[in-house]
Parts: C-alpha cells; structure tokens; sequence
C-alpha cells in the first residue's frame, strides 16, 4: 500500500496489534517428532531444491510436510508469528500428484513441485480470498491468472499468508500486518517489532522459511518495505508485467503482485513464472516486446562492472545506522566497478497529494467492479463499511476506517480532479522524476535504503513508520527491488534498485551482482529454530 501525508503513509503499509490466531482450511497438522531439530531445508533455493528432486533424494511430498510441520511448530505455535491465514487442505495431494508426474518424465516446468505462499487477497481455489477482512470469510473465488501460471510452471500453492487489512487501505491508524481474521503478523528477527506491510506474512513467512518463498502485492510499498524489514528480497515490477486479474484491488493504476524470496536468484525464477499477457488485464497488453521473460538468465555475478549507479541520499540517512550502512553498500557497488554519483529527484514528494486523489477514486471503483465480476458476499465499498460497522467488536476494537470512508465521497473515474491527479502523479514520479535523472546522469539505476528498520508494535498508536525510498517508482507503475544491505542492532536494512519501466533485467542483474558481494558478509538470520520456538525476542 501507500504512504505519502501521514494517512497515504499509513494506506500502503499497516496493521494493528495482537488479534486472534490465524485461520486455516484445516487444522495445521501435528508437528512431527522430528519438528524439534534444525530445519533441513532452511535457506533452500529454488535450484538447489530441483537439484536434490532430480536426483531423487528429495520428493515434492516430503518437502512439503516439512513446511507443513514448520507452520505448526512456529506459526500456530512457538513464537506464534501469524503469518499463514489458511492452509491449502488439498497441498499434500497435489504434491503427490506433482511427484507422480516427474516419475512419469512430465516436469511442468522449473517450479516443479517448489511449495509457495500467496498474499490472501490473491484468488487461490480452494482457499478462501479476504484480503484479511471477515466479511469475505468463506469467499472462495478461482485461481487468479498468476496463480495459474505459477501452477503451469509446477508451482505447490502451499497456503495464503495474512497481511495488513484490506491491503491497508481501510484505517490512517492501523498498524502494519494486522488483520481481522489473522491477528498480528510478527516479525521473526524481533517478536515485539513490526513486520511492515500490507505484505507482511508473505515477507515473514519467506524470512521465517515457513515456505520456499512467497508471492505479496503492492501499491506504494507493500512488497519492499516488509521485503526489507524482514531481511529478504522483494521484487515489484512494472505495472503490466505481471497480471492482476483475480487479486482484491486498490488501485489499476499502480496495483501489481510480485516475488518475496530469501534470493535475488529466486525472485528471478518466480517471475518469470508470473510474468505474462492476460486479456482481463489490458496493462498487460504493453507488455510484449519490452519484457524479458527469462529473467535468470540476467543472473550476472559481474554485473555491476560498467555500471552507472545514481545515490538518493534524503532524510532516512538521518535514522540510527543508516548512513554508515548505505556508506558500505556505495563502497561495494565501486568495487564491483560501478560508477556511483549523488542525484536527488527534482520532483520528490509532489505526487503525493495527486497520488491519494488517484487511490481513493480508483479503490472505490476497483472494489465495485471486483466484487460484482467474482460474486462476492459483499458488492460495494458502502457494504464493506456497513458490515464493518455492524461487526465493529471484532473488526474496528483497534482502529476506524476512515480512508474507505473517504473513498465513498469521491466521484466517478470521468471526474476532471481524478483525470488531472492521475496524470500530475505519474508524470511527476515517472518522466519528470526518475526518467529525468536517469537521463540527466547517463544511469542505469537509482539506489537508496529502502526504509528504515522495524518499530515496535503499539496497539491503538498506529505505525511508527520510519520512512521510505521507494515512493517514486510505485506512483509511476515502475519497477523497484529490495536486497538485503545490513542489520542495525539486528534488524535488517535493505538497498533498494529503481529504474524506469520494464528495466527489470537491468535491476535483477544489478541486484544479484550487489547481493552476491555481500552474501558472506551478512549475519546469520536471528530466526533460528530454537529462538522462535521458545518465543524470545532478541
């Protein structure tokens, strides 16, 4: 979601505090005897998982009980993080079904078998899709477009992860990751901190090694900030590249899903997956001709060599730790032999105000046109405050929504204020903001921190939400990636690339060179099995 005045600040990334346990379509199972010792896939990539399937060590079956076992121990129990809001009942069979067919030579493609989490306001059958409100609980449409591609390439839809409510655009109070039906995501490297949102599970569950990897969405932040916070990798792409038929909506305008993964390498895999042209979504009929559709293959350990890099350096650098920590990550993009160069944006912050214009009349809109295409229980944005309203005990105890109760005042989409804002914010962001710097200094990407570090969770306070890089490439619909870069009294900080639409082979190469530099170097996770279990906060 999106922050920009203190109430955009708070759309795009909260939540709020303690609330009930998760929810899942069947009991998580028992954890076995064996849930008591030291994950045996913890840190697994994608290739290497394929690798031991291909061999034969690993089946589909086995994995997947191993995350299964994992949830049980630390998600519904142990630390309780509240990341996973409902578990796939049919994840074991279809793992066995997918183990079948490699036995029989029939490999679906390269996530053949590879358990993955999705954002609970993505359609996943036969899971339930509530976007983390109670009042869509039971609301089982189809598989989103994603969805299906990910299935095609041989993904297991283990589950649907919680998130900030309504994607964070219900309350200017809310705090990040709680939800209704979910409670309070946690963040896994400090128990009383927040995760970030509104795709909080899906970054703590990545972080967590809870699945695989995950799959979260984003308006202004919502992938990168918890990507960042939890101390994993976050890809946001283009607006069009990736489609968002089937996915609980906010704005068409800057709306897109995207890979949350422990690995630059994996968020590569992953969208190339997702990545595809969809009738029911015309932004994504610009996208052939400009999308790589094999993103691994930009995995280029030498890929900073040559590179121009421009250095966004605002008030974040203010914060505890930040600069020195961004001081480091501009010392290792020169070594790899990038050339790096202060820029500022000339326009920085002055979409804001046509930014919040733009999501209020597209979210009322967006909302409608969902909930009357998927038969909803709910069919507008005045239904969805009503029964807010009627259920205020379970749904507004924390906090109000007042941005939903804005959004019902706002006019049609042929309104002149909603045709000037939209056009004023992603000119201000995209052509006269980054598309201007990066021509001006000859760049092939803009880097900053991404945020700030986590901040403790206050029920009833709101987000503390420490700032944000990443305002610019959201507003325009462009794409933005989140590596790790350093811990601050140990919580993680993470270095965000920007380009210009379609750059994502540019960003993916330069991010896996980044990362690749700074691998060794980084701490282990805190998230350790015997810290989690026992609920300690470090």
């Amino acid at each position: 979601m999106r922050l920009t005045l203190t109430s955009l600040m708070l759309i795009a990334l909260a939540g709020c505090s303690p609330g009930p346990a998760p929810l899942h379509a069947r009991e998580s199972p028992t954890p076995s005897p064996t849930a008591a010792l030291p994950f045996a896939y913890a840190e697994a990539d994608i290739s290497a998982l394929q690798s031991r399937m291909a061999s034969g060590e690993l089946d589909s079956v086995t994995l997947t009980r191993a995350y299964l076992d994992r949830i049980a121990r630390l998600d519904r129990a142990g630390p309780r993080l509240r990341a996973v809001i409902e578990l796939n009942p049919d994840a074991l069979r279809e793992a066995a079904q997918l183990d079948a067919e490699r036995r029989q030579g029939q490999l679906r493609g390269p996530l053949h078998g590879i358990p993955l989490l999705l954002k609970d306001n993505i359609g996943a059958s036969p899971m339930s899709t509530t976007a983390g409100s109670l009042a869509l609980e039971g609301f089982r449409p189809d598989d989103a477009f994603l969805v299906k591609r990910l299935r095609a390439a041989g993904a297991l839809i283990l589950g649907k992860t919680n998130l900030s409510e309504w994607a964070n655009f219900r309350s200017s109070q809310s705090i990040s990751g709680w939800s209704a039906r979910g409670g309070q995501t946690r963040n896994p490297y400090r128990l009383s901190h927040n995760p970030c949102g509104s795709s909080s599970g899906s970054a703590v569950a990545v972080s967590a090694n809870l699945a695989v990897a995950a799959i979260g969405t984003e308006t202004d932040g919502s992938i990168v900030c918890p990507a960042a916070v939890n101390g994993v990798v976050g890809l946001k792409p283009t607006v069009g590249l990736v489609s968002r038929e089937g996915i609980i909506p906010i704005s068409f305008s800057q709306d897109t899903a995207g890979p949350m993964t422990r690995s630059v390498a994996d968020a590569a895999a992953l969208l190339t997956a997702m990545a595809g042209r969809d009738e029911a979504d015309p932004a994504t009929a610009t996208m052939p001709g400009r999308a790589v559709y094999d993103y691994t293959s930009r995995l280029n350990a030498d890929g900073l060599r040559g590179a121009r890099i421009g250095v966004l350096y605002g008030d974040l650098l203010q914060k505890p730790g930040i600069a020195p920590a961004l001081q480091h990550a501009v010392a290792v993009l020169r070594d790899a032999g990038a050339t790096v160069v202060p820029v500022q944006l000339p326009t920085q912050g002055q979409w804001q105000e046509a930014e919040q214009i733009v999501l209020m009349h597209e979210f009322k809109a967006g909302l409608q046109r969902y909930f009357t295409t998927y038969l909803a229980p709910v069919r507008t944005l005045d239904d969805v405050i009503a029964w807010n309203r009627q259920h205020a005990g379970k749904e507004l105890a924390l906090f109000d929504q007042d941005l939903m109760d804005t959004a019902t005042t706002m006019g049609g989409l042929g309104s002149p204020a909603y045709i000037r804002a939209r056009s004023d914010a992603r000119r201000l962001a995209g052509p006269d903001g980054i598309d201007a710097v990066l021509r001006e200094h000859n760049l092939d990407a803009l880097v900053a921190p991404t945020t700030g570090t986590a901040w403790p969770i206050r029920p009833g306070r709101g987000d503390d939400f420490p700032g944000e890089s990443y305002s610019a490439a959201a507003v325009a619909g462009y794409p933005s990636l989140t590596v790790p870069m350093a811990h601050v009294n140990g919580l993680p900080l993470g270095l965000l690339f920007m380009g210009t639409a379609w750059s994502e082979p540019r960003l993916i190469e330069l991010g896996y060179a980044y990362e690749q530099r700074t691998r060794a170097r980084r701490p282990p996770r805190l998230q350790t099995d015997s810290l989690l279990t026992n609920g300690i906060a470090p």
